[in-house]
C-alpha cells in the first residue's frame, strides 16, 4: 500500500509539471497524458469511480425559426403614416427568442435597399429596417441560402450583404462576397459551426466571377466544407433549403441528404422551403452519435393563404458540453443535445389583411382565430383543433410554453 501511495504522489507531480510547459509543447503533453491515463486505468481498474465529481457542465439554449417571408401584403399591412413598422410582428415571441442564448431565422427575402424597390412575390426585396428589427426581436443568425437570394440579381444580393455587414449583432450564413459561408459562434464555452445550402435560386444565375456567392446543395462541396469545419467546433449546425413546396412529408431528396449529413457528423439540420411543417427525425450516425433533423419548420411570417402554411414551428435545442478542455485545446468528455422539440407558432393577419403577428400557439385564442384573414376562405376547416392536429404528425416533443 505504501508503494502505491508513493506512485500516486508521483503521478500528481507529473501532471502538474505537464501544465507548466509552454503551449507550443501542449500537444505532446496531451499525448503523454492520454497514454499515461490509459496505463493507469489498465493497472488500477479497481479504483475506477462511478462518476467523476465536479465535472464542468456548459449549456447553450438554441432556437430556430422558419421562413421569414415578406410578401407585399406584409409590407403594406405594416405601414403606418408612410413608415414600416415590423417590430410588432414579433412582439408575442420576442421574450422567447431573447431568452435563448442563440436564435436563428431563415431570412427568405433580400434587403437590397430602395434602389431596387420594395416588392413581394415573385421577386422579393424587403426594407432594410427589417435587419435591426430582427436584432431587436432577439435573432443572432440568419441564412440567405434560399431560392429567392438572387431575386434582384447579384447586385441586389451584394447590396444586402454590404448592408448586413453594418449590423454587427447579426451573423449571416449561406451567402458571401468571397470565401466560405461557414461561421463559428462561441457562447457559454460552447462553439457552434454554421453552414447553409439551397437547392437553387429560381433559375437566377450566379455571377461568373463569383459562382460561390450563394451556397448551393452540392455533395462534393458540402463534404469539403463540412470536413473543414467539423474539427473546429463542438456542434455543427446546417441549414437546408430543400424539398418540395407544400408537401407535408419530406421527399426522397430530403431524407437522402439528411442521411448524407448524418454520415458526415452534422449534429443539427434545420430545414426550410416547403412552407409547411414536416416531421422531426433522429438519425443514428455510423460513429454512434445522433443527428437531429427538422425537415421543415414551415412559415414564420408570410401572406400565404392556405391553412397548412399558417402554422409553423421553432426548433428548440439545448446543447450540452460536459467535461474538460486540456491545455492543448483537446476536449475530453461528452457533447450532446437535450430538451429538443418544436414550439408551434401561428402566422396571423386580420380580416383587413393588416396587423401581421407571429403568435405562439398557446397564446392563440378563438377570438384571434375568428378575426384571422384566412377565415373568409375556409371558415369550417380553419380551427384551433386543426392546428393541434398538425402537431400530431411531427413525431417530436411539442413545446407549449417558454422553454427557457
Amino acid at each position: 500500500m505504501k508503494n502505491r501511495n508513493i506512485a500516486v504522489i508521483v503521478v500528481i507531480i507529473f501532471i502538474l509539471s505537464c501544465h507548466t510547459k509552454p503551449f507550443a509543447d501542449s500537444i505532446d503533453v496531451c499525448e503523454i497524458n492520454n497514454n499515461y491515463f490509459n496505463n493507469v486505468t489498465e493497472v488500477n481498474r479497481e479504483f475506477k469511480p462511478e462518476k467523476i465529481q465536479n465535472v464542468p457542465r456548459y449549456t447553450l439554449k438554441f432556437i430556430a425559426g422558419g421562413d421569414n417571408l415578406y410578401h407585399y401584403s406584409v409590407l403594406r399591412g405594416s405601414m403606418i403614416d408612410g413608415e414600416y413598422h415590423f417590430l410588432p410582428i414579433y412582439s408575442y415571441i420576442t421574450d422567447i427568442v431573447k431568452s435563448a442564448d442563440l436564435a436563428f431565422l431563415n431570412q427568405e427575402t433580400i434587403m437590397g435597399g430602395t434602389r431596387f424597390g420594395y416588392t413581394g412575390f415573385p421577386s422579393f426585396n424587403t426594407p432594410q429596417i427589417l435587419a435591426s428589427v430582427l436584432v431587436e426581436a432577439g435573432f443572432d443568425v440568419i441564412s440567405l441560402a434560399n431560392n429567392h437570394a438572387m431575386d434582384r440579381g447579384a447586385a441586389g444580393l451584394y447590396a444586402t450583404l454590404d448592408f448586413l455587414d453594418t449590423i454587427e449583432e447579426l451573423t449571416v450564413i449561406g451567402a458571401r462576397r468571397e470565401g466560405e459561408s461557414a461561421r463559428i459562434i462561441t457562447k457559454n464555452n460552447i462553439s457552434l459551426g454554421f453552414l447553409a445550402y439551397s437547392f437553387g435560386m429560381n433559375g437566377g444565375p450566379l455571377p461568373s466571377d463569383n459562382p460561390n456567392l450563394v451556397s448551393l446543395i452540392n455533395r462534393e462541396v458540402m463534404i469539403r466544407e463540412i470536413t473543414a469545419l467539423r474539427p473546429l467546433c463542438d456542434f455543427l449546425v446546417v441549414s437546408m433549403h430543400w424539398g418540395e413546396e407544400y408537401r407535408l412529408e419530406p421527399d426522397r431528396s430530403q431524407t437522402s441528404l439528411a442521411q448524407f449529413l448524418a454520415e458526415h457528423e452534422v449534429d443539427l439540420v434545420i430545414g426550410h422551403h416547403p412552407h409547411v411543417l414536416q416531421r422531426v427525425e433522429t438519425i443514428t450516425r455510423p460513429s454512434g452519435g445522433e443527428t437531429l433533423v427538422f425537415y421543415s419548420l414551415g412559415n414564420f411570417i408570410s401572406n400565404q393563404r392556405e391553412r397548412e402554411r399558417l402554422i409553423g414551428g421553432m426548433a428548440v435545442v439545448t446543447f450540452v458540453k460536459e467535461g474538460f478542455t486540456l491545455e492543448c485545446g483537446e476536449f475530453t468528455g461528452e457533447l450532446f443535445m437535450t430538451d429538443t422539440g418544436v414550439l408551434p407558432v401561428v402566422s396571423h393577419f386580420d380580416l383587413d389583411i393588416r396587423n401581421y403577428r407571429v403568435y405562439p400557439l398557446w397564446l392563440y385564442t378563438q377570438e384571434l382565430l375568428e378575426n384571422h384573414g384566412f377565415r373568409k376562405y375556409d371558415p369550417e376547416g380553419f380551427t384551433i383543433d386543426f392546428f393541434y392536429s398538425v402537431l400530431d404528425r411531427l413525431k417530436t416533443n411539442v413545446i407549449m410554453n417558454n422553454p427557457f
